[in-house]
Formats: C-alpha cells, sequence, structure tokens
C-alpha cells in the first residue's frame, strides 16, 4: 500500500473504491511492471476500473499509452466484445452532486496510424451512399434496405451521386485537449460522470474561471469543453507544487476553497474553461486530409498553447452526421487521431546477460540516459543473442529506440554496428550455454542460482498472500541450500536461525507459509506460480476452466489446442512444459494448500449468490468462517473485507462488532444471519 500517495488512498476512500480482487501489494506491482498479463480477467478489469478513477482525478496510477497499449488492449485482445470497451469509462469519484446532463457525452474512438484514418473516411464514404439508397427507397424498413439488390444501372447511379456529395465533404480537424471534460448549457457546469449523468461543479465559474477563446474570455453555454492550464504558465508557476497539469485541473474543481495557486491561475486566465467549438481548427476535404494529415496534425497541435494529445477529426455534414449515429461508447462520425511513438538515436553503453528462471538468456542493453515519450530510460532488452549477434549491438552501437505504444523501450534499428560479444557461460553458475534456434540457455536448472532464485520469487509473487519473500531473503535461503519452492516449506525455526535469521524474522515467515497455505486462493493462481512458458495467468484460468487441476498432467496436446487462444505452437510448448514441473508441482500440492476450483465455479452461474459480493461477520455454528468463505467462493460469490456501498449482503454470525453493521445499516446493504444465509443457499437449517 506504500506505493499509493495519501492523495490517491483518499481519493478512492472517498468514492467508495474497494479492491475485491486485487491486493493493493499486486496493485503496485503490476503498475510499476505495466504487465496485464499476470492478471485474471477479474482483476484486470479492476484494475482498469481503478486506473480510470485516478486518472479521471488527476492522480493516475499509470500513464495514459501504459492504460491504452498494455491494460485496455490486454482486455480487448481477451474479450473483443466487453461491455468495458463499449462505454465510456465512468467518473468514479464525485465532484458534486450528481445531475442528467443536457446532453449525452461521449468518448471518442481513438487511432493510432493514417491506415485507421483511411478506414474511417471509408466509412464516411459507405455511409453517403448507404444515405442516398435509403432516400430513394424511403418506404422500405433497415432489414429490406440491407437485402436489397439493387439493378446495376440504378447502383451506379446512386453511386456516383454518393461520390460527388462525398467529394464535397468537409472535416474539421482540432486539437484534442488533455484536461478536465465537462459541459456548459449555460446555467452550470457538469462533469461527463458516464456519459448521462455527470457531477455539478458550477462553482468554477463562481470562483472566477473564464470561458477560453485563444486569450479572450468567450460566451457560456456552448456545450462540450475541458478544463485546461497553458503549458507556459504551469511550467513557469506551477510545476513546482503539481505533479503535472491534471493534478492541478483536478485541483480547480474540488469542493473546499482552492489553494492560492489555482486561484492565481484563474485570476490571470491562464486556467479556463475551453469550449471545443471555440477552438482553432482546420476544415479540408477528405482529399486534402488524407494526403497532408502529417502537416494538418502538426499545424493545429501547435495551435494551442496547452497540453494536447492528439488531434480530433470530424465530419461536419449534420445529415451524415445524423445518418451514422453513435455507440454507447462514441460517436462514429467523429475520431481521434493520437501520436504514440516517441524515438531517439542512443548510445550503448554496454550489453548484460541475464539468465531468468526458464534458463533463457536475456541480453539487456545498457544505455546513455535519454528521456523518451515523459519517461528517463537506460536500459532496453534485446530479444534473443540471435538479435545481438545479426545486429552487432555491443558497446558503442548506435541504436534507433523507440516507445511505440508498448510503452517498454524497443531497439527499432541499429544506425552504427559493433562486433557483439556472445557470453559462452552462464552468468551466474558459468555453465556452459547452448543455442536454441536464436537463443541461448543454460541447462543448469537445478544449481543455477539465479534460476532458483527466480522461480522461487515468482512463486511467491503470483500467489500474492505471502509476505516477505523478497529476492534477499530467497537470495540468503539459496545461498543455504534452499533450492525449491517444496524446500521453503519444509523449513523450521530451527534451521532458520542456523541460517543467520534473527527468531522473531524466522517466526514470522514460518507464519507468512502457513497463511499461504491456510487462505483461500484461486486454483489458477497456485498453477501460474509454477511459471511455465506461454502460461501467463489469463491462460492458466482458460484452462482451468476447462479442466481441472488434477486433470492437467493426463491432457494430451489435442485437448489443450481445443481450448480458445491456445494455438499450435503454445499447446506444444504447454504440453512439454507440464511434463517438466509434474514432480515439483505434485509435491508441493500435497502440501495442503486452500484451493477455489475454478472449474467448479464456472458450473454455477445459476448459484443464488453468484456475482454478489459478501462480507462475513461474527463467529459461525455451521462451519468456520473461512470454509463458508471458501464455499461461497467456489459458487461464484466474491468476497469483500469491509462493508461498502457494493457490497450485497453482509453475513453476521455471532458476535458481531459494531463497526460492520453500523456500516451496512449507513450504507443500505442487506444483513442476513447465518441461518438466513443457508437458506439462501436452499441448505437445510435446524
Amino acid at each position: 500500500m506504500s506505493s499509493f500517495s495519501h492523495t490517491q488512498l483518499e481519493l478512492l476512500k472517498q468514492a467508495d473504491f474497494e479492491p475485491i480482487h486485487l491486493s493493493f501489494e499486486l496493485i503496485a506491482q503490476t503498475a510499476t511492471q505495466a504487465n496485464a498479463e499476470q492478471l485474471s480477467d477479474e482483476q484486470l478489469l479492476e484494475f482498469l476500473q481503478l486506473c480510470n478513477a485516478l486518472y479521471r482525478s488527476g492522480e493516475e496510477l499509470v500513464s495514459d499509452d501504459e492504460y491504452d497499449f498494455v491494460f485496455l488492449a490486454e482486455l480487448q485482445k481477451r474479450h473483443p466484445n466487453h461491455p468495458y470497451l463499449k462505454t465510456v469509462e465512468p467518473e468514479v469519484i464525485a465532484f458534486g452532486k450528481t445531475v442528467a446532463l443536457p446532453v449525452r457525452m461521449l468518448s471518442t474512438e481513438k487511432s493510432y496510424s493514417l491506415e485507421e484514418i483511411k478506414q474511417w473516411v471509408a466509412r464516411i464514404k459507405k455511409a453517403t451512399l448507404n444515405l442516398e439508397i435509403e432516400k430513394a427507397y424511403p418506404h422500405l424498413s433497415s432489414k429490406e434496405l440491407k437485402d436489397l439488390k439493387l439493378p446495376p444501372d440504378e447502383l451506379t447511379l446512386l453511386k456516383s451521386k454518393a461520390e460527388n456529395i462525398f467529394d464535397s465533404l468537409t472535416f474539421k480537424v482540432t486539437p484534442k485537449l488533455d484536461g478536465f471534460a465537462a459541459y456548459d448549457d449555460g446555467k452550470g457546469l457538469y462533469t461527463r460522470g458516464d456519459g448521462r449523468k455527470g457531477t455539478d461543479i458550477s462553482r468554477v465559474f463562481e470562483r472566477g474561471l473564464m470561458v477560453g477563446n485563444n486569450g479572450n474570455g468567450g460566451k457560456r453555454g456552448l456545450g462540450a469543453g475541458e478544463i485546461v492550464v497553458t503549458k507556459s504558465y504551469f511550467q513557469q508557476h506551477l510545476s513546482p507544487y503539481f505533479d503535472n497539469a491534471r493534478n492541478f485541473q483536478a485541483s480547480v474543481i474540488k469542493e473546499k476553497e482552492l489553494e492560492q495557486h489555482a486561484q492565481q491561475a484563474i485570476k490571470y486566465r491562464a486556467a479556463v474553461f475551453y469550449p471545443f467549438a471555440l477552438l482553432p481548427c482546420r476544415t479540408v476535404i477528405a482529399s486534402e486530409l488524407l494526403s497532408k494529415l502529417d502537416v494538418i496534425i502538426q499545424e493545429v497541435w501547435d495551435s494551442v498553447d496547452y497540453d494536447v494529445d492528439g488531434v480530433v477529426l470530424e465530419v461536419t455534414d449534420d445529415e451524415v452526421k445524423n445518418y451514422m449515429g453513435a455507440t454507447r461508447h462514441h460517436h462514429r462520425w467523429q475520431i481521434a487521431y493520437k501520436e504514440n511513438s516517441n524515438s531517439a538515436e542512443v548510445k550503448v553503453l554496454g550489453v548484460t546477460p541475464q539468465t531468468s528462471r526458464s534458463g533463457r538468456i536475456t541480453p539487456v542493453a545498457e544505455l546513455e540516459p535519454t528521456r523518451l515519450s515523459g519517461a528517463l530510460i537506460s536500459r532496453a532488452t534485446a530479444h534473443h543473442y540471435g538479435m545481438v549477434k545479426e545486429w552487432g549491438i555491443a558497446k558503442d552501437t548506435i541504436i534507433k529506440l523507440t516507445r511505440s505504444g508498448e510503452v517498454i523501450p524497443k531497439i527499432e534499428q541499429v544506425l552504427v554496428s559493433k562486433h557483439a560479444e556472445i557470453p559462452e557461460q552462464c552468468p551466474n553458475c558459468n555453465s556452459e550455454l547452448i543455442w536454441d534456434a536464436n537463443d541461448l540457455y543454460c541447462l543448469n536448472t537445478e544449481n543455477c542460482p539465479a534460476q532458483i532464485e527466480n522461480s522461487i520469487e515468482h512463486f511467491f509473487k503470483t500467489l500474492g498472500n505471502v509476505d516477505g519473500f523478497g529476492e534477499k531473503i530467497i537470495g540468503k535461503l539459496n545461498a543455504n541450500g534452499v533450492s525449491t519452492v517444496f524446500d521453503v516449506y519444509q523449513l523450521n525455526l530451527e534451521r532458520l536461525t542456523a541460517m543467520g535469521f534473527g527468531e522473531k524474522t524466522a517466526q514470522n515467515l514460518l507464519d507468512e507459509l502457513e497463511r499461504s497455505r491456510k487462505e483461500p486462493i484461486e486454483d489458477w493462481r497456485f498453477f501460474g506460480a509454477f511459471g511455465m512458458d506461454r502460461m501467463g495467468l489469463g491462460n492458466c484460468e482458460r484452462l482451468l476452466q476447462k479442466y481441472s487441476l488434477d486433470s492437467l498432467f493426463d491432457l494430451t496436446q489435442d485437448d489443450i489446442k481445443e481450448i480458445g487462444g491456445f494455438a499450435k505452437k503454445t499447446s506444444e510448448t504447454v504440453f512439454n512444459r507440464l511434463k517438466t514441473i509434474k514432480n515439483d508441482f505434485e509435491k508441493v500440492l500435497k502440501l495442503g494448500f486452500n484451493l477455489i476450483s475454478t472449474k467448479e465455479n464456472t458450473l454455477n452461474i445459476n448459484s443464488p449468490i453468484f456475482d454478489k459480493l459478501l462480507v462475513f461477520t461474527g463467529t459461525m455454528e455451521s462451519a468456520k468462517r473461512e470454509d463458508l468463505i471458501k464455499e461461497a467462493k467456489q459458487l461464484g460469490a466474491k468476497i469483500g473485507a469491509s462493508v461498502t456501498t457494493k457490497t450485497d449482503y453482509l453475513v453476521a454470525g455471532d458476535k458481531v462488532g459494531e463497526t460492520k453493521l453500523n456500516d451496512a445499516h449507513k450504507k443500505g446493504v442487506k444483513i442476513i444471519t447465518e441461518d438466513e444465509y443457508l437458506a439462501l443457499l436452499n441448505k437445510n437449517v435446524s
């Protein structure tokens, strides 16, 4: 939790946002590593919601690029039609009274290449043809129009007419302000909220905030816009007090009294509400738009002294706009073009080999520190030593380094190559390395410290319910002969103190090991902790939705291949790797972990508590509370530690504390007794 700022924690508390599927440690680790693959579907969705809540309140947890290209992209890859992708990201943290918006405020569809802009323009061209066909046959229904087969001559005529109309259409290109979205109807100012309801922040006008118009005060009631602050003023007067402009923008709308910095920015009209209708724009026809996009983007981008993260393109014809309409998320007649790449020529200081838990040797290029997309980059991973050898990556090599959507720095091109030195021995155990295609491997799986320590650390990090087993502790254990996860669980107080651990530290480690076995944990997470190639947590969950944990080692390659998302190469790798972990896996499994079956959960969609959020409190009579919680999870329920407005039931046993009962009453949460809970599950109650 220490990775969260006090402000972020206060904002989450204010929003009554309590993570259910994520621990704060996992959130911090995920944000730091920008790694979405390790998250289950539920965790990924919750992480996106958390990031959105903090971003829209000016306290971002991850960058805009990481949100789009790592986490949102992962959700889109797994579930292309997920509801979260189709709706406006909601404003979780309220800034005032919630009201219905005067008009619906949607997000803007995003694109990152000229090709995507061309596809959008093609959709508009198709819409003009469909519109002409609809006009020619006004008596036909939508379905009849869809099935309509036009005579060739008539179709040619309509196409020619539509082509002429399309050629005359104009497109407006405006800066995409990176501010705080709001809507001004002349009477009040409202945040975007979820697109239908927002919060009333009219107080900002009462505090003196002006409507911007390139330095001149504009009139009220011009609709959608953004609260922004000029870049020049921010750098000169606000950067010592705020991490970024979004921090400042959020401070302008807060309910309590403004700080002096915000008051001054408003006074000097550096901070304004800028309606989109007043933004400088470039109006062009389609042919000019596509042929001069780079020039137009740069011209529009530099037209305002505000943070801009792209340009917005829209067709101006009302008839076409009305015909194209909108999805639940965005207007189809509008699109944003965002640049997602940054590059620089960088000198390589050297290449460091690193041994992974699988024995693969990863080449890491040490670089002259270079700032890209706002981040200071000093290292970049080359894909494999085959690439290092072929490209000539070594000391004094000059490379083209990019951060292109992937966020992680990438060696795009070698501009000046040098003779590459290829290691012959493992940097950790000095074993001879062998080539496998383009990769170098250390085969000393049982005695290589890096493979041992990385594997053990990965196990505990993935479990997520055990503290204390970090890099230094595991290194010390390995130095004293502990080389497997099973070995770690065989430790006792006497052996740990003999290794040099203090008695209190040793006992804490043993208590954590005990906790990791007793606390309920998903079977896919337990399986994922063994770190198989091509088996991120998402794949582990998908595998265990179809097959139970105890049947994994009996699966054929064809069984695995049948699962959605498991291609031939992946299924082959997984099949072969299962053989290599079987012995270690079965030894650790026999230690007795409290595992929740994913396959059983998928069969319980009709359970009365499926997808319900439950909180258990007090002493239970029918079973231990931990066992009731485990059973509830198996029936598809979500379990919370404390009562929030999202809690469906507070299940109260004996000797219940007043705090949770009071919280439930205040937040309108239904309180049920243990007997009522068992009756809900259709169990016999004595």
